[in-house]
């Protein structure tokens, strides 16, 4: 090819590029050189490190994101996604560059939970609009005002202005098209202060949104820390954790991207698996699982699902967690279901249908071996629950009788014949008090006797439930439930208040030829059972 064509294609590249970056977010960000770490560990440095890391699948989804919210009247976007995941730097270092050219006089305020790391974020946006690359791609050639050198505050030849502060800090005097608030909270004290919360509302009612213009759209970026941090108070009280436009409290249709660092939802925005994790050509497993250990750490902070302490029935440290190696030899294995009867259509979202794998030491502890939770119809789930006991063979599963029974019955009657699945369940009368259902589980969970396996997602959010539960209809409570049933079983069991497998052959649970038998003898007892029915 000759010099002259070579040329001729790098101009062509180079309008391309330049047409790209104005058109959308992606292209911009795909066109310029994206400022990192500071050079120097002053925190004053003006230079920067380039962003080390490609454009990944899910800051694609971050941009468009962003980008539908910028253009629509009134848009609304909360971005939540783990620590690491460069969340910021898409969202208020890159986008607000690429915003404050598309219009004249357009203007961002930019805050943050102190008025430090917002100024570090605007620095950072400075770095991208001072550059050459920046002026290039706008016919005008916008670059930054002369003069305009403060930190907090600066213009563009355009006329559009970006102001940094803390989200307590005073903005009264400025307007705003776009409201970027990049994590509102400093850290786990702050955000356990319902004092700081209380003020940091009070802050986004009367200081933030007074100012925004007719039609200004507001981007609000975290990691979860905290149920009623400032994201948990505008959403609905039963979020649960979907994308999506969510009608919130405020009265606003929020659209929500919410990007856990494990994939938990079979509705995840990046159409991951369960169990898949994120930014896997970037983070290897061992990245993640690191922080896995520590369940209240991991719930809130990486996989968006902040809860208390203390709940209204169970507490967080209640619960016991366990390594592989740490589980008894001999126990007792139980299984629990709670089935979701109800269909899905387009004005309801169905129950969970939920199982559980439970075993009993010799001292009464309980071990929760395994778990599955679905919303898919009755044959699915059935299914599983019958894989659950080919795996686990059980000595009893427990279900609750009344409407569920009749429903799921005899279509499990009949899997379980095709299936050659060999599991005794008993049905346990329906109980309308929630809370009375999960009393005998609640006072073992007291008691520091329910253990509960590291890093297993489903544990982690079986614990949010249980934290969450208060006892009222609407919430998410179908674990519960299942723990609820395999209390009550524990219980007549123990305290003998109707027959059970074992006492029909003479086996006493919790005494010494029970405590000594081995496990295998818990399917002769069954095998018995059947022959005498």
């Amino acid at each position: 090819m000759a010099l002259s064509e070579i040329r001729q294609a790098d101009a062509a590249a180079e309008l391309l590029r330049r047409r790209k970056a104005r058109e959308s977010l992606i292209g911009f960000a795909q066109a310029i050189s994206i400022p990192g770490a500071p050079v120097a560990e002053d925190r004053t440095e003006w230079l920067f490190k380039p962003v080390e890391s490609g454009l990944a699948a899910h800051h694609r989804l971050i941009l468009t994101a962003v980008e539908r919210c910028i253009r629509a009247p009134m848009g609304r976007l909360m971005l939540f996604l783990p620590p690491g995941s460069a969340k910021s730097t898409y969202a208020s270092v890159v986008t607000p560059p690429w915003a404050l050219a598309q219009r004249e006089g357009y203007k961002v305020i930019l805050c943050s939970y102190a008025s430090t790391p917002a100024e570090r974020q605007s620095r950072r946006c400075r770095a991208i609009v001072n550059s050459e690359e920046y002026a290039s791609i706008w016919p005008d050639r916008v670059m930054l005002k002369p003069g305009s050198s403060a930190v907090n505050e600066w213009e563009l030849t355009n006329d559009s202005g970006l102001l940094a502060a803390g989200i307590l800090g005073a903005v009264t005097s400025a307007r705003a098209d776009l409201l970027i608030i990049d994590d509102p909270v400093a850290g786990r004290e702050e955000a356990n202060s319902e004092t700081i919360r209380k003020k940091t509302r009070e802050a986004y009612d009367d200081d933030l949104l007074t100012r925004l213009k007719p039609g200004a759209s507001v981007i609000l970026i975290q990691t979860r820390w905290h149920p009623e941090d400032l994201p948990g108070s505008i959403l609905p009280e039963d979020y649960s954790g979907q994308s999506g436009p969510i009608m919130c409290r405020d009265g606003q249709v929020w659209d929500v991207l919410c990007l856990p660092a494990r994939a938990e939802r079979a509705d995840d925005p990046l159409g991951r698996a369960v169990g898949e994790y994120l930014w896997p050509e970037w983070f290897p497993p061992e990245h993640w699982r690191q922080y896995e250990q520590k369940p209240r750490t991991w719930s809130s902070l990486y996989q968006q699902r902040p809860r208390p302490d203390e709940g209204n029935q169970f507490e967080a440290t209640w619960f016991e967690w366990y390594d592989e190696d740490e589980v008894p030899k001999q126990l007792r294995i139980y299984g629990a279901s709670d089935y979701a009867v109800t269909k899905k259509s387009l004005t309801n979202d169905p129950d969970y249908t939920e199982h559980g794998i439970f075993g009993v030491d010799q001292g009464g502890d309980i071990w929760i071996r395994d778990w599955w939770y679905g919303q898919d119809e009755s044959d699915v789930t059935i299914t599983a629950e019958l894989q659950l006991a080919k795996r686990w063979r059980p000595v009893m599963t427990y279900g609750e009788s009344g409407v569920i029974e009749k429903a799921i019955g005899p279509l499990r009657a009949r899997l379980t014949r095709e299936l050659q699945v060999r599991v005794m369940r008993e049905w346990l009368p329906s109980v309308t008090d929630k809370v009375s259902r999960v009393a005998g589980f609640r006072a073992r969970a007291h008691a520091r006797t329910v253990h509960l396996p590291r890093g297993k997602a489903w544990a982690n959010r079986l614990v949010d439930q249980l934290v969450a539960f208060n006892g009222l209809p609407g919430n998410q409570d179908d674990g519960v439930d299942v723990c609820g049933l395999i209390g009550r079983a524990l219980d007549d069991i123990r305290d003998a208040h109707k027959p059970s497998v074992e006492r029909r052959d003479a086996v006493v649970p919790y005494s010494r030829r029970w405590l000594e038998s081995r496990p295998d003898d818990d399917n002769d007892v069954a095998a018995r059972r059947r022959n005498n029915l």
